[in-house]
């Protein structure tokens, strides 16, 4: 039900894309009008840490709840993420402004936190925990304002200002813990222009929060709830004393503002809010240096090609042709298939399943249909998508089969619909498992593995079933020369020849093309950033599949040169280059910028990047392997072979 409701948002983007193409946010929901006094729900999400990458639920620790709670419905995407949207006691209205209120109900009585507890808000304040609210559907962010390094006059006048998302629970203080009891929400509307006669229309257009931790003595707290904030210069805060109870009280206070930001581009400061201004001009700068090679590329595998095959075709040279050198000489084993080309065959079926959802995901993305205020829609998405292009990918890998004088094409349909998922699936059971241990809500329950389970053998593998007997009963890439019957013998290669040395060649121009985007793709997903570079992210993709086609078809050519006709693997292999360096970088990225301790966390990083460098290889794999095939036949067929 969640995934046609999705569905429907996607619809009503695109109308409100078709009418409002001014404003770079496309929302995924109608906006909602408030009156004055209408209640504006705030709920919780979750609590994250960017140090032990393990979200929890908001009630995992002792804040205080109301009379009954209630989870919101969620879809894959949301689940996945470790997402658990609930309702808090928080009573926010419209416009109303609130001075200082007592949350839980008992104003005279404190809260009294057991030491178990008082252990684990201490832990979780070690660990850098951040809690995350939602008030109509915006998270919540914490304001920070310092001197950017200015020159001294300018310095007086302007502060930099960031936000950052959530709020910190507490602080440290040498070996002390200091919770944030006390919360004074900041909320911004836009009024509505209405008729006259009509009352006033508002809509929250961002959501602030300005955390304080002040300690019981000086709350002072009256039996209807209220209570009056100290000076802020004579307050102690709040201790969370790990060894023995702690008394306190959970306050908040409410203040509206009114702002001219509009509600199409409410979410503006939040996807600008991580500290890395974009770096436009490398981004353009590696589009320029990759377009500048990959013309040189071009331009001298055209220029000897075209003198190659005018060598080769001169009829009136019969001593020349005698001594035939470089890749004309293997025109009999070159189609000869290649070792386990089922296997082969599977792993480039599910290349092209990656390759079609990433490719339709990252289109979407760009019209805006994803945004980050559809909360897990873009996993919700991926998901799906994978499932469906099912058919693709077994179309594609059957008729590569057949090609290479395959017969058991159910035993290669389902070694398709299940190696690589298979791999995916295993590897994340594992580290859920560890997950599970920890009590953390980025565990995927029982029911959505089920689900899960479901889709992968009631859509994907049916649908792969369906495309590879399509595939297998096309007729069969035709190849432009004969196989001989014996194989040739392969001269002894150059050391530069070797696979591993291809790999290394072969990788650095297309990941010198993406590496900027990955490193934002990294901080959305270790450091709860926002990623909404999608326009970029496209461009790039065009970027990844040119420089990979075109590295893949200089190795494929010095290889037939050298007289080895053994390329099917080894393109799809040196193809994926640059995947080690992704690994390569996913390591100096958990070194440099993460100050992940902890041995499940470090599980968990590298357990989630070796799916990713898998998923990437099986990707530049396809796409290299395809190129080549096609130039290899592209050649060949330019050739007069007697």
């Amino acid at each position: 039900f969640s995934f046609l409701q999705e569905r429907l948002r996607y619809v009503l983007g695109l109308l409100l894309l078709l009418h409002n193409t001014d404003s770079f946010y496309v929302p995924g929901v109608a906006p909602i009008n408030f009156h004055r006094n209408d209640p504006v729900e705030i709920k919780a999400v979750k609590l994250t840490s960017s140090r032990t990458q393990l979200p929890y639920e908001y009630y995992s620790l002792p804040f205080c709840q109301p009379s009954k709670i209630t989870y919101k419905a969620e879809n894959l995407g949301e689940v996945l993420r470790g997402d658990r949207i609930v309702n808090t006691p928080f009573q926010v209205s419209m416009n109303v402004e609130k001075k200082c209120e007592v949350l839980c109900n008992f104003p005279n009585k404190p809260v009294i936190l057991t030491v178990e507890q008082s252990k684990l808000i201490a832990e979780r304040i070690r660990e850098d925990y951040y809690v995350h609210l939602i008030a109509d559907n915006l998270p919540v962010a914490t304001r920070l304002e310092f001197y950017s390094n200015r020159e001294e006059e300018e310095k007086k006048k302007e502060k930099d200002v960031q936000f950052e998302h959530g709020y910190r629970l507490g602080f440290m203080d040498g070996n002390k813990f200091y919770l944030h009891n006390h919360l004074s929400f900041i909320l911004y509307y836009h009024r509505e222009d209405v008729e006259e006669s009509q009352e006033h229309t508002y809509r929250v257009v961002r959501f602030e929060v300005i955390p304080q931790s002040i300690k019981l003595e000086d709350l002072k707290a009256d039996e209807k709830s209220m209570c009056t904030l100290p000076e802020a210069t004579g307050s102690a805060p709040q201790e969370i004393d790990p060894t023995k109870e702690n008394q306190l009280l959970f306050t908040y206070s409410v203040h509206w503002e009114e702002s001219d930001i509009k509600w199409a581009s409410r979410w503006d400061t939040y996807l600008t809010m991580s500290d890395v201004q974009i770096h436009w001009f490398s981004i353009i700068n590696s589009v320029v240096v990759v377009f500048f090679l990959s013309g040189i590329l071009s331009m001298i595998i055209i220029r000897t090609l075209r003198k190659d095959i005018a060598n080769y075709n001169k009829e009136d040279d019969i001593e020349d042709t005698m001594e035939e050198s470089g890749w004309k000489l293997v025109h009999g084993d070159v189609f000869r298939p290649p070792q386990y080309p089922m296997i082969l065959s599977s792993l480039l079926g599910s290349g092209i399943q990656l390759f079609c959802m990433i490719l339709i995901v990252i289109f979407v993305a760009m019209l805006g249909m994803l945004s980050p205020s559809s909360r897990g829609a873009l996993m919700t998405t991926a998901c799906f998508l994978f499932m469906f292009m099912g058919v693709f990918g077994g179309f594609f890998a059957g008729r590569l089969y057949r090609t290479l004088k395959g017969h058991r094409w159910k035993k290669g349909a389902f070694c398709t619909a299940t190696l690589y998922p298979g791999v995916v699936f295993g590897i994340c059971f594992i580290l859920n498992c560890f997950i599970w241990g920890k009590h953390s809500s980025g565990a995927v329950p029982f029911p959505t593995m089920v689900a899960l389970l479901c889709m992968w053998f009631g859509i994907s593998l049916p649908l792969v079933y369906l495309g590879y007997y399509f595939g297998f009963r096309k007729q069969p890439y035709d190849n432009p020369v004969r196989t001989n019957q014996i194989p040739r013998q392969i001269p002894e290669q150059r050391w530069y020849m070797n696979k591993f040395v291809g790999i290394l060649m072969a990788g650095i121009l297309p990941f010198g093309a993406m590496f900027i985007e990955l490193f934002f793709i990294f901080s959305a997903i270790w450091e709860n950033q926002f990623y909404y570079l999608f326009g970029f992210l496209f461009l790039v993709f065009i970027i990844l599949v040119v420089s990979c086609s075109q590295i893949s078809i200089v190795m494929v050519y010095f290889q037939l040169c050298a007289e080895d006709y053994r390329w099917w693997w080894r393109t799809f292999l040196v193809s994926g280059g640059s995947a080690f360096y992704v690994l390569i970088y996913a390591v100096f990225y958990f070194v440099n910028k993460l100050d992940i301790v902890e041995f499940i966390p470090s599980l968990l990083y590298f357990g989630y990047t070796a799916l990713m460098v898998l998923s990437f290889w099986l990707l530049t794999g396809t796409i290299g392997f395809y190129a080549a095939y096609m130039f290899v036949r592209k050649i060949y067929a330019a050739v007069k072979i007697d």
